[in-house]
Order: structure tokens, then sequence, then C-alpha cells
């Protein structure tokens, strides 16, 4: 009988290797299938049953908030799990339940694929969810988010910092990035005598994105403020000095470069001096690209390319909040 945690590892092998996946989903999904072999105490292929995966479901669905903040969000040896994102108050999400069974599922179909007898990936279904809360801003709350960085700080055509957290900012909307692309960027990735530039997104795919003016000014007037020869296009600055805080050389491909929960602080940062209340991250400022274009006449396969979505189903989160069409229905025929 083939052992299960061996299967798992080339599984996991043949996502990274075969179907591209990323290291982040690639341990993602380790963490995942170590909780259900350790919940489900499953040792062989033939141990998943449909019995085995509804207690496992049951189990899930009961986690209190304080239970899967220490059970599921501790990262160890012993649970697999790194960071939960189990509710503040209640049961763990449903989403995040989904999460789980994908990636039982998708092993289930590996194991089908390779004739190897176990629970049919088809019988287990995704729990039910509410359909998904966009996190917007209006206009006008964008307009005071772009401009945070350069107000409120001296001598401001030299603040490098404020020029490369303007350029973040402008780039962002400009072109819908999610935030490990924007993080990925490299200098020489963007050529600002053109108005366009490739990025390679989730599942290695390649898009076409697009510079407006104002995001092409803003990356010229940071680069022409750096000294230093990092690849990266935003980096971290030394307050003190910070035409001298990186050098080409150093250790490390990402030597110096933002990372994601970097840029998050930077937003955060500028919606509160923006005098915004609500929650703002980098999936904020996508989603305010996808609802301009849209609300601007954008038809939903165009604006489907622009974020890289796979499915047009994805896309069509935005719809709801962008149909001028039925709006002006609703006033013209409406009595009120």
């Amino acid at each position: 009988m083939a052992d299960l945690n061996r299967l798992k590892q080339e599984f996991l092998e043949y996502l990274e290797i075969e179907k591209g996946r990323s290291l982040k989903t690639v341990e993602n999904y380790d963490r995942y299938l170590t909780r259900f072999f350790k919940q489900a105490e499953v040792k062989n292929p033939s141990d998943i049953t449909d019995d085995a995966v509804r207690q496992y479901r049951l189990w899930l669905n009961r986690q209190s908030s304080k239970t899967a903040k220490s059970d599921l969000a501790t990262r160890d040896t012993t649970s697999g799990f790194g960071r939960s994102s189990a509710s503040l108050a209640g049961t763990l999400k449903k989403n995040t339940q989904n999460y789980y069974l994908i990636a039982l599922r998708v092993f289930l179909k590996y194991l089908a694929k390779r004739s190897i007898p176990s629970l049919a990936p088809e019988k287990i279904e995704l729990a039910k969810t509410a359909g998904r809360d966009l996190d917007l801003i209006n206009n006008n709350e964008l307009e005071r988010l772009l401009k945070a960085p350069m107000d409120n700080l001296p001598v401001q055509a030299g603040n490098i910092k404020a020029l490369r957290d303007r350029a973040i900012l402008e780039l962002f909307f400009s072109t819908g990035l999610r935030v490990s692309e924007l993080c990925s960027l490299d200098r020489d990735t963007i050529d600002l005598s053109r108005d366009e530039f490739s990025i390679r997104g989730k599942g290695e795919k390649v898009r076409l994105v697009f510079l407006s003016d104002t995001a092409r000014q803003a990356i010229k007037t940071y680069l022409a403020k750096r000294k230093d020869m990092n690849e990266a296009l935003f980096i971290n600055l030394s307050e003190i000095n910070p035409s001298a805080s990186l050098r080409a050389g150093k250790s490390g491909e990402n030597e110096g470069r933002l990372t994601s929960r970097s840029i998050e602080r930077i937003i955060k940062k500028y919606a509160i001096k923006a005098g915004i209340t609500k929650k703002v991250t980098p999936h904020t400022l996508r989603h305010s690209f996808a609802t301009d274009l849209l609300q601007n006449g954008a038809d939903i396969r165009s604006v489907q390319m622009m974020l890289g979505h796979s499915s047009v189903s994805t896309t069509q989160i935005y719809t709801h909040v962008t149909d001028k069409q039925l709006r002006e229905i609703h006033k013209k025929f409406h009595r009120h």
C-alpha cells in the first residue's frame, strides 16, 4: 500500500515542476494536506473515505476563533500550518475552509491520474459562501490617497521616500497589478519611453499592462533620485542616507526589495494620512482600477485580460457596482 506522505511529496513536486505552481502555493498545499492527514488519521489513500472527509469538515466548521488561531495558525511540524485567516470571532470562515478542501480535491485528482485507488475527487463539494465583498473607496478618497505621499512632508521634490511611495500608488491604480507582481518588478522591466510593459502573473501567465502618463512621470521622477545600483524597482530606503543604502553585489536576489507586507504598511499609512477610515490595501487599488474601467465603459472581457483573471466569472464580481445602465433605468422608471 502506497504511503500517503510519500505520495504527498510527489504531488507537491508535480505541482511545482509540471504544473508550474509558485513555491507559496506548494507550501500552502503542503500545510492543508498535513492538517487533513493528522486530523482524519489517514495513513493510506484507501483511508480517505466519505466518512473521513465528512468528519474533517465538521471539525473545520466547528473551530472557534480561539481554537482556530491556536491550532490552525501556529506553524509547527505537527500542524504544518502558517498564518490562518480565521475570523477574529466566531468560527473559521467558509472561504478558508474551502482552501483546505480544494487542496484535498486536487490531491485526489492527482491520485486518480496515477490510478491509485482513493476517494473520487468530485465527491468533495465546497462549502457555499456569501458573495465576495469589495474593498472600495470613492473617487474623492482615491484622489486624497494618491496625493498623500506628497502632502505634509518637507522639501517634497527631494524626498525620495515620498517619491517612491507616490510611484507605488500611481502604478497600482494605473495597472491593476497584484501586490506580488509589483514587488517583483525590476528597473529594466519598464521602458519609460513606452506606455506598456509585460508582467508575469499567477500561473506564470504573461499579460500586458498599461502606464498612465501620471504613473510614468511618478516612476521617472523617483528613479531620477535613485543613486544605488539595485535592480529592484521598489526598494527599502535608509532614512539617513537613501542614496548609499543599497549597492550592487550584495548577496541574495531579493536584497533590499520591498516585500508585500512592507507595501501593505505603506498604503495603510497613507490611507490614514488621507483621512480614510475604511481598510485600504493594495487590493483596494486593484478594485479601484477595475471599477474605474467598467464605470467608464470598458467591456468585461478586456478588464479580465488586464487583471489577469483566468475566468471572466472572477471579474464579474465588479459588475454589480458598475452597471450604469441599470442605475439609469432605476432612476427613470422607479416611482419614488
